[in-house]
Formats: structure tokens, sequence, C-alpha cells
């Protein structure tokens, strides 16, 4: 009598090869494309639903940081360095391309643990709600770049021309940030120390990076900067904007190649552990 044995192969996924694994990935965006729209809108009513202020919290955020450190350049206490423009435009246009980066990594952080009881119940593509998340920063950017306007007005500044290319120029911190965001969302379903970790090391990674003051030329800050990826993705798109230069082109393109990295092996990296990760939230 030959009996006929099944063999189960949980990490299958491998064996038929990294274009597949690709095409799995399109097919599961694809299809999952109403859903993903579904999930940002309902982010975004639930952020400012209950609020008085609501969406005012996009200007008074930034306001409120940079009007900080023009209190600590006043007090001898901080000192940003000589900058070309108005300092409330550097500051703010830095803060833009920060909060993109800070408030959509966190946002993705936390994507899985709110949706524990949801994806338990229902099988659907994890991928959907990390890229929703994001999608509040978006949200946070544009209306951030319209206070950035205002302040042109105000100052009576004329950006370069670049600026109408200020959709490309994004286009590698967003990767970066969903990269991550993928990576430290399966970390924080996992481990839940790793959301509260993840908090922490933003703030102090955000006074390391001269998003609010000129980077300087000598001393650790200097250092730091140099193998900072999100510098170069803040500040070279940033000195386009405001002065049609772009004197660390070569750091941009770097990170920019990195952030494409990061972005692919996080991707895949997601896709084939987030049915694992969904039985331990």
């Amino acid at each position: 009598m030959t009996e006929n044995l099944t063999i189960y192969e949980p990490d299958n996924a491998l064996k038929k090869g990294y274009l597949n694994i690709f095409k799995e990935i399109g097919r599961d965006l694809k299809n999952n494309r109403w859903l993903t729209w579904q999930l940002f809108k309902r982010d975004f009513l639930a952020a400012y639903k209950q609020s008085f202020i609501g969406i005012l919290w996009a200007f008074i955020i930034p306001l409120v940081s940079v009007g900080t450190f023009i209190i600590l350049k006043q007090s001898g206490v901080f000192d940003y360095g000589s900058i070309a423009v108005a300092y409330p435009i550097y500051a703010v246009l830095g803060m833009a391309f920060w909060s993109l980066f800070s408030t959509g990594l966190i946002g993705c952080s936390n994507s899985l643990v709110r949706a524990g009881p949801t994806i338990v119940k229902i099988n659907f593509s994890k991928k959907s709600l990390v890229i929703a998340s994001i999608g509040q920063s978006l949200v946070s950017f544009l209306i951030q770049f319209i206070l950035l306007c205002i302040l042109f007005v105000i100052y009576g500044f004329i950006p370069n021309i670049a600026i109408l290319l200020i959709i490309p120029l994004i286009i590698p911190i967003l990767l970066l940030t969903l990269g991550l965001g993928f990576l430290v969302s399966i970390l924080n379903g996992i481990i839940r120390d790793a959301g509260n970790l993840l908090s922490v090391l933003i703030t102090f990674l955000m006074f390391l990076t001269p998003v609010l003051y000129e980077i300087p030329n000598v001393g650790i800050l200097l250092q730091i900067s140099m193998y900072n990826p999100v510098y170069y993705l803040i500040s070279a798109p940033r000195e386009l904007i405001l002065s049609g230069t772009m004197s660390n082109w070569i750091g941009f393109m770097i990170s920019s190649i990195l952030s494409v990295v990061i972005f692919i092996f996080c991707l895949i990296l997601f896709h084939l552990t987030e049915t694992r990760v969904t039985e331990r939230i």
C-alpha cells in the first residue's frame, strides 16, 4: 500500500524566485487600491474628527518649532548660522520635508498595531495599511507648503522655478520613509517597545539633522550629517528651491539610490513576513 505524503513548505515563496515575488507584490497593490484609499480616508477623518483646531495643527506645529528657535537665537543660546533668506522660510521648508519623514515613519510603525483586531479577522494585504498611513504625512506636507507660500508673499521672496519639481524632489524621502516604515511596522507588531523607541530616536535625530539650522563647518555635527541620508534628502531640495543650486547633488543622488534600495529590500521583507506577523499581533 502506497501512502501519499503532503509536504508543507512555509518558506516556499523564496523558491518561486524574486521575479514572481515582485509579481505577487504588484498584484497585491493593484487589487487593494480601493482598500488603501478607504483606509487613508478613515485615518484622515479620524485624525480631525474630534479636534477643535483640526487641520490647523499642520500650521501650528512648524510655527511653534520655528518660533522656539528664533527665541533661542535672540537669547544668544542658539546660532542657526548665516542664512541668505528669511529664517522662517528656511525653517518651515526644512520642517515640511522633515515632517514628511518623521510623521510618515511613526504612522507606518503604528499601522499594524492599530489594526490588530481587523487583520486577525480579515484576510487582506497588510501593505495597504502601511501605505495608507503615510498619506496623513503627505496631507500635512501639502498644508505646510501652503504656509510656505504665504511666507513667500509676506517676505516678498520669489522662489526658484525648481519649486515646480517639488513632487519628484520628495519621491526619494517618501521611498525611504515607506521602506523603513515597512520594517518598523513589523518590529512594532512583534515588540511594542519598538514604537516607543522610534519616537525617541526621531526626536533625537531631528536635532542631529540640520533641519532648522545651517550645517556647521566643523565639529561632530558636520561628521554626523555627512553620513546622514536624511540630511541630503532635505537640504539639497531646499537649496534648489531657495537658490536654484544644489551643492550637495552627489550626496542627494547617493541618498536617493540608497532610498530605492531600502524601499525594495524592506518591501520584499514585509511581503514575505506579513502573514507571520499577523499571528503575533
